[in-house]
């Protein structure tokens, strides 16, 4: 039998994947477009919100089905293969890689104090080493992820407390007037949505390994809503903290603004600490895409012949050709394109399957018994789908051009699928030995 994961690796897995590069960089871009500070803090608590609603319908999903996959198995079990198809192509190409490649990105960004800023050859050590990592064991990948995620909690804990009770002698970003009136019916308002629904991505990663953790029935909700809840209070006090010790003008447009912030607060010395930790948590970021990308790429294979040489698994259950695909795309991300851009039409893609896949819930037929049943049950749903839609539309019409490159990597996917054929039966079987 099989190792199986506990609540505790599945919640670090979940936790790992959402705290990554958006919380750490994302209000400099917001900050171009709105600047009052109940704007911001009201854009984190709506992403919290979404996010704990789209973790209710994973948790509902990952229970009924019980199959790794996420997406994939979700949507093509309920509407059609081609939609299944698709997340797991836009999986592969930005929806997992995407974020692999910025956190490396970002990683190097933070030792910039140390002359390192942009150095891609270690980026791509970081991406190859943490592949390693995840090559052998479900023993291995879940003591380096539970490791490296106790770092990541620690420091963003400390971080928020020393911002909370020391105070630099700088003019703060901080903004409590009415401002905010005008600023949330604006479409910078909707674009700045797409960062913080980026920065929450990750709310549904303990739902693609669902198969791989000890009783699923009871351990997937708890994970799935309990670190979505704990992560939104973080981002939110962690947003506060970084307008109370710098100025508008000194975050705006940049994406290093958690070192300017605690530079400010801490001195320079203090603030280049500060840098060398967030790229050391940020390993727990790369870590957790690179255990949960894979399962989906390795369920798109097992059924689909273009993937079938990715539906082999190692001795110990490790889809080893996918961990290392996800690896070689996310080096080729990290070598090409602007951070934001690659944000914006990740984050862009990102959005659209997720609503998608909240969409699945709502026409699960024959429902099981063992089956997490999600409250207010369709009334969460339909929020979270209306919301997602207002946030699609502003982005497309403020950011063609990203939003456009996502749509044309999603076409790019419906061309290979109906070049692509299924795998019969007997064949996913054979897929499925161990080598």
């Amino acid at each position: 039998m099989k190792k199986k994961i506990s609540i505790y690796t599945a919640s670090a897995i979940v936790v790992a994947n959402m705290i990554g590069t958006g919380v750490f960089t994302s209000i400099g871009f917001q900050l171009s477009s709105v600047q009052n500070t109940w704007s911001i803090l009201l854009l984190w608590l709506a992403g919290g919100f979404m996010a704990l609603f789209g973790a209710f319908a994973y948790a509902e999903l990952g229970t009924h089905f019980k199959e790794s996959g996420g997406d994939y198995i979700y949507l093509s079990r309920v509407f059609h293969p081609m939609l299944g198809y698709l997340s797991a192509w836009a999986g592969l190409t930005v929806g997992f890689s995407a974020p692999v490649a910025l956190a490396a990105m970002a990683f190097t960004k933070y030792l910039a104090p140390f002359g390192l800023q942009n150095n891609v050859g270690l980026a791509i050590a970081i991406i190859i080493l943490v592949g390693l990592m995840h090559s052998f064991t479900i023993k291995h990948s879940s003591r380096f992820q539970n490791s490296s995620t106790i770092i990541k909690v620690a420091f963003i804990v400390v971080l928020i407390l020393i911002g909370f009770f020391i105070s630099s002698n700088n003019i703060n970003a901080v903004d409590f007037s009415n401002s905010w009136h005008d600023e949330i019916v604006k479409s910078g308002f909707a674009v700045s949505m797409v960062y913080v629904s980026f920065a929450y991505t990750g709310w549904n990663a303990a739902a693609y390994v669902v198969d791989e953790i000890n009783k699923p029935l009871k351990n997937l909700p708890r994970a799935l809503i309990g670190s979505t809840l704990f992560v939104a209070l973080v981002y939110i006090l962690f947003q506060y903290v970084l307008l109370k010790n710098a100025t508008v003008n000194q975050l705006a447009g940049k994406e290093e603004v958690t070192f300017i912030s605690f530079q400010n607060l801490l001195g320079s010395a203090g603030g280049k600490w500060v840098s060398v930790f967030i790229a050391i948590q940020l390993i727990a970021t790369v870590s957790s895409y690179l255990w949960v990308g894979p399962r989906v790429t390795w369920a798109m294979a097992r059924e689909n012949k273009f993937w079938q040489p990715l539906a082999k698994k190692n001795k110990h259950g490790i889809p080893v050709a996918a961990v290392w695909l996800h690896v070689f795309i996310s080096i080729v991300l990290a070598l090409s394109g602007s951070f934001e851009k690659i944000l914006l039409y990740a984050g862009f893609v990102l959005q659209l399957m997720a609503s998608l896949t909240v969409a699945t819930s709502l026409f699960i037929k024959n429902q099981k018994p063992s089956t997490f049943k999600s409250p207010f049950k369709p009334v969460l749903q339909i929020i979270f789908l209306i919301f997602n839609l207002w946030v699609l539309i502003f982005t497309y019409v403020s950011r063609p051009l990203e939003s456009s490159i996502g749509i044309g990597i999603l076409l790019i996917g419906l061309v290979i699928y109906y070049f692509d054929k299924p795998v019969a039966l007997e064949e996913i079987v054979y897929a499925e030995e161990e080598i």
